[in-house]
């Protein structure tokens, strides 16, 4: 925590238990989670705001890009009784004018008399909330759940902090690693609500990563079936699902995907984009995942030959022989895609992972044994056991007949 807040001139700091602030932050973290999928490449955002005498008096959460903050939201809730009040929120309000105005300004004009943050916003762009609600007046404190709400935005905040997309592979796999059995057939080693999962995930993710090798043997869609997510409405309860966008994708280098449009009720549509890694341009031209489903990029190396007609990234080889990744990655971190969704194929999730790439690992456990068949990952660098790669489990969930497990790389600090 900061130093304790200060008094505002004129208004009381409510006096308010800290076991109270940590339940109010906890809410504006689920608060938060509520705009998973529809926010990019916005960050998701949950606030709660108590009247001076420590009642809950309004909260909202941010449902999606160019529409009212999750602090906005939570103050036209609370209208009059947020005056000498406390905000929790789940990152440090904004003191810039975007698509929407500064929320650091929108809490000053409501009086509020304290805001207590988890996480400071890391975007230079958009930082500064914090100093300039203390330099009127406001008591502020950081760091409550903090862990809690980085992980709720770990997408954003690795898009941030590391000028890429935060990366998710996801796997299925026999209780004994295997992704396929000997005769390369893999449909359906997991249960119909591990796949229905897996669509849902893919519909919170701004694009989808397959390489071509999965594209060849299973001719893939790549889709968010039966929907993908629309946002809810501010004040909402729970999720809704949308339609499904047909919008075109607007090409290699474009500063917003077309898919992130507004339908005709208003809320977001979208499909992810499908981007194939495909290093000697072998996409069929009738791979269903060129249909007009969804937006498609094929990205190759800058010496094939291709004939598509869809984007086409030219990227340079890496010392390996297929794509650099990295090159991958930053460019579709240019075209503001936060979150990726990495499927199929051992060969490009081994190299994603041998280039630490990887931010989280999902894997979809059958209680099924094949004895032989193809590994979920391939090749990653790993030539001896000191080299293992060190995951920290974060949840394991039955899902239907299997387990889902998530993991993320572990670090010095786990």
């Amino acid at each position: 925590m900061d130093e304790p807040a200060q008094s505002r001139p004129g208004i009381a700091v409510p006096e308010i238990p800290e076991s109270d602030d940590a339940l109010h932050m906890a809410r504006a973290v689920r608060l938060a989670a509520m705009g998973r999928g529809t926010t990019s490449p916005n960050p998701v955002v949950g606030c709660v705001i108590v009247d001076a005498s420590g009642a809950h008096a309004g909260e909202g959460f941010h449902a999606y890009a160019g529409g009212p903050h999750a602090e906005v939201v939570a103050l036209s809730e609370a209208g009059e009784r947020a005056r000498g009040g406390t905000a929790y929120v789940t990152l440090e309000p904004c003191a810039h004018t975007g698509r929407t105005g500064p929320c650091s300004e929108a809490l000053l004009k409501a009086g509020i008399a304290r805001v207590v943050i988890a996480v400071p916003d890391p975007n230079p762009q958009a930082a500064g909330g914090a100093e300039q609600l203390r330099a009127h007046g406001v008591g502020v404190e950081v760091g409550l759940l903090a862990e809690k709400a980085e992980r709720g935005n770990a997408e954003w905040l690795t898009f941030i902090r590391k000028g890429r997309p935060h990366v998710t592979w996801k796997f299925a796999a026999t209780l004994d690693g295997r992704s396929a059995a000997e005769d390369g057939t893999s449909q359906w080693i997991t249960s119909p609500e591990a796949r229905a999962d897996v669509h849902r995930l893919r519909a919170e993710s701004d694009a989808i990563i397959a390489g071509i090798g999965t594209v060849l043997a299973d001719d893939p869609r790549l889709t968010a079936r039966p929907a993908p997510l629309s946002p809810p409405r501010p004040g909402a309860t729970s999720s809704e699902p949308g339609g499904v966008s047909g919008a075109a994708f607007s090409g290699p280098g474009a500063s917003r995907l077309a898919a992130r449009g507004l339908g005709p009720s208003g809320r977001a549509v979208r499909q992810p984009l499908r981007v194939v890694v495909d290093t000697d341009a072998r996409t069929p031209a009738h791979a269903g995942v060129l249909s007009a489903e969804a937006p498609t990029l094929v990205a190759v190396a800058e010496d094939a030959d291709t004939g598509l007609q869809v984007p086409v990234l030219r990227l340079p080889r890496s010392p390996q022989g297929g794509l650099d990744l990295h090159t991958l990655l930053a460019e579709l971190a240019r075209m503001e895609v936060v979150s990726v969704f990495l499927e199929g194929g051992a060969t490009l999730a081994g190299s994603f992972m041998r280039e630490g790439l990887v931010d989280r690992v999902i894997a979809y456990v059958a209680p099924a044994l094949l004895g032989s068949g193809s590994a979920a990952l391939g090749q990653a660098g790993v030539r001896t056991i000191a080299d293992t790669h060190r995951l920290v489990f974060e949840e394991v969930t039955p899902i239907g007949t299997d387990l889902r497990i998530t993991a993320r790389p572990a670090t010095e600090e786990n």
